[in-house]
């Protein structure tokens, strides 16, 4: 690939072994950045997005490399959604404040769940038909689950991190099984943050509604 200015592809698809196996620089640097990602997505700090924007580079090269077509995309799609979550944070932290964050509604879970469905039959059956993956069906559903689950965090709903529990779920045996071991290791140590994320939102959100029921005490 030299002098096709494809440089930063060459240096992706290098590393080092580590007990027998290959490790992908842009795969354990892209990880790395996706754990910081959830990190600050627990501390609800709008560097969630540009350092998601980051990883999201790398670890579609690598999923390139690795033919893994689905998360290679997913990584394409994770690049639209954090521009939008950026501006939505953005939007509900002006003068400093901290994020709101809720519970989905009924209407909204029901809706999350549906998107979820229908869209991993849908695009399972697409990858099917086109043989672009290798393993359609569990490609689908964290291709559309990551979606489902970065669309619920831009607007703030705890829901979000039960998503990303499932999607950890199927990605743990997924990339195992093509070789990139970094990544399920990650998605392993993704399932716990994604416990403590719902734990700390579920409390930032209690915190508010108490403080919010206070305030109108005192001003009725």
């Amino acid at each position: 690939m030299s002098g096709t200015g494809a440089w930063w592809l060459e240096w992706a698809y290098t590393g080092f072994t580590l007990f027998g196996e290959h490790v992908r620089w842009a795969d354990l640097i892209g990880n790395m950045a996706a754990l910081a990602t959830v990190a600050f997505a627990i501390r609800r700090s709008i560097w969630t997005w540009p350092v998601q924007l980051t990883g999201t580079v790398l670890l579609f090269a690598v999923s390139v490399d690795a033919l893994l077509v689905g998360n290679a995309l997913k990584q394409v799609m994770f690049a639209v959604l954090a521009v939008y979550g950026w501006y939505r944070w953005s939007r509900g932290m002006r003068g400093g404040a901290e994020l709101p964050v809720r519970p989905a509604t009924t209407r909204e879970r029901l809706l999350l769940a549906g998107l979820l469905s229908v869209g991993t039959v849908a695009v399972a059956t697409a990858f099917s038909y086109t043989g672009i993956s290798w393993s359609p069906w569990l490609d689908a559903f964290i291709f559309v689950g990551s979606a489902v689950a970065m669309f619920a965090q831009s607007r703030g709903l705890v829901d979000f991190w039960v998503v990303w529990i499932i999607v950890d779920l199927v990605g743990i045996p997924l990339t195992l099984m093509a070789g990139l071991w970094v990544s399920g290791l990650v998605y392993g140590v993704f399932f716990v943050l994604a416990a403590i994320g719902i734990r700390d939102w579920t409390r930032r959100y209690r915190t508010d509604q108490a403080a919010d029921r206070s305030s109108r005490r005192v001003t009725a």
